[in-house]
């Protein structure tokens, strides 16, 4: 998996990173038990403190995405979380503040939709 990162974006970079790989996972390009870099190699491979990546990787671990092992190091959970309350809590949070910038800006409900929509369709596509 290629991990992209956009210096001058507004985002911070380890949430950047955190994304990347729920990208790669919703998309098949990573797969559970798979190992990731260590926090040492993943910062000199993409030229990033190291710290940054151990708050990714430790982020990614409280919502269930990676174990983290002494002796094997960062593998993807063999079991990704399922959609719960909290998830849904979020994901309501997180749509509502899309959907008002959304409205604000003049943008119709079924447009909304359709671009919903084809991301969905895009993760399919890009699926192994």
């Amino acid at each position: 998996m290629m991990i992209q990162l956009d210096f001058e974006a507004e985002m911070p970079i380890y949430q950047q990173l955190v994304n990347q790989i729920k990208e790669g996972l919703a998309t098949g390009q990573l797969q559970p038990g798979e190992a990731l870099p260590s926090v040492r190699v993943l910062a000199a491979d993409i030229g990033i403190n190291m710290h940054t990546v151990n708050k990714a990787y430790k982020i990614l671990k409280e919502e269930g995405f990676l174990q983290i092992h002494r002796q094997k190091g960062v593998v993807v959970s063999p079991q990704l979380p399922k959609v719960d309350q909290a998830f849904l809590e979020r994901t309501q949070e997180t749509l509502k503040t899309l959907i008002v910038e959304a409205a604000t800006r003049g943008m119709e409900e079924q447009a909304f939709y359709d671009e919903c929509k084809h991301v969905f369709e895009w993760i399919q596509s890009v699926k192994r």
